[in-house]
């Protein structure tokens, strides 16, 4: 399994995860994330992103890079979504494998962190008022910025 999936097309966590988990059958914890697209209580119809690609796949790359030189990982690994989808498609699944849950928990989030932050990703949100760009919340960033404190790993 590539460590990185950007696509067009939709895809299916469970399936994701089974072909994950077999890739890793030394693998005491697996943990999964997987983000939908929000609707909003249907203030929002669709969500379209756009990227650069191979500089988008090598970014998040480096970023499983540190997780991995962070936390004891057997292996880790994000599929994203880009194109146009619609309220309550997948959009993303981040996962990880490990010895024991802790270093799985902790890789996924950050990871996950730094996919809501800092990936090159420019996002487009369409709904009942038309469509606009949008950039990640404050709320984000701090999730990006706790990584950084002393208390962490």
């Amino acid at each position: 399994m590539e460590i990185v999936s950007i696509t067009l097309e939709p895809f299916d966590p469970a399936k994701l995860t089974r072909e994950f988990r077999a890739a890793f059958p030394e693998a005491g914890a697996v943990t999964n994330f997987t983000g939908f697209v929000r609707g909003e209580a249907g203030q929002v119809s669709a969500l379209e992103l756009s990227h650069y690609p191979g500089m988008t796949e090598a970014e998040i790359e480096r970023v499983i890079a540190q997780a991995q030189s962070r936390w004891d990982l057997k292996g880790c690994h994000v599929t994203h979504r880009v194109g146009k989808m619609a309220a309550g498609e997948a959009i993303v699944f981040v996962t990880a494998a490990s010895a024991h849950r802790r270093d799985a928990f902790e890789a996924v989030d950050f990871v996950m962190d730094y996919l809501k932050s800092e990936a090159p990703f420019w996002k487009k949100e369409t709904g009942q008022d038309g469509s606009h760009w949008i950039e990640p919340r404050a709320a984000d960033k701090a999730d990006l910025n706790r990584w950084t404190s002393e208390t962490r790993k």
